[in-house]
């Protein structure tokens, strides 16, 4: 029974505009889900107070961004609000071999080349918010953002939103306790996929198949 339960790890991506929680979610899923952990982004933006290289980021410089570039190190970057983000790919491919679970807070760009390379692996998960009004109330609720930053959010959540139809999965992130149960009815069911666990399911009948002989 180990045996057929074992199983090639599943990358969900999380996506959402700014301010319509993805962010909450994902702190959320991480921990109700103790064997998933959160992929570590490369960035160019200095680090915030409290983060740690290797923690929230691989901080880098631009140099060093453009290295990890030259070297096909990263699946996929993209620039975000003036700095680069990207996915380095050593440890994500480490982490779908040993049957790890990864979380991937990323946008639509990102999304799209994740599935470009990793295909079946990946299932992506869109939350959209009530309305771009609520969304707007929530982002000046902060009272961390100037208006400008504000006004350039609330652009770029309707240019994010308008790529919803290329997710897995979109919910409305109207009730957070509803939204949380069916992200975690998206988890379970796409770990039990005959397909993520095809080598040992074949093992495993094949082992039934001898003692029928």
């Amino acid at each position: 029974m180990t045996r057929m339960l074992e199983r090639r790890g599943v990358l969900f991506v999380l996506s959402s505009p700014s301010g319509a929680g993805k962010s909450t979610m994902a702190r959320r899923l991480l921990g109700a889900e103790p064997d998933m952990r959160v992929s570590v982004s490369a960035t160019t933006r200095p680090p915030r107070k409290g983060e740690a290289h290797g923690r929230e980021y691989y901080f880098e410089t631009q140099d060093g961004f453009d290295r990890l570039i030259a070297d096909d190190a990263l699946i996929e970057w993209a620039h975000v609000f003036d700095h680069r983000y990207g996915t380095p790919q050593a440890p994500v491919e480490a982490a779908l071999a040993a049957g790890q679970d990864m979380l991937f807070d990323v946008d639509w760009q990102g999304t799209r080349a994740l599935k470009g390379k990793l295909g079946p692996d990946v299932v992506s998960i869109f939350l959209l918010p009530p309305s771009l009004e609520e969304l707007e109330r929530r982002l000046r609720g902060r009272g961390t953002d100037s208006e400008e930053v504000i006004e350039r959010r609330m652009a770029r959540a309707s240019h994010e939103i308008s790529h919803y139809d290329s997710y897995d999965y979109v919910f409305v992130n109207d009730d957070f306790d509803v939204c949380f149960e069916d992200v975690q009815k998206v988890v379970d069911g796409e770990r039990l996929r005959a397909s993520r666990r095809g080598a040992a399911l074949e093992a495993f009948v094949k082992a039934m198949e001898r003692q029928d002989d």
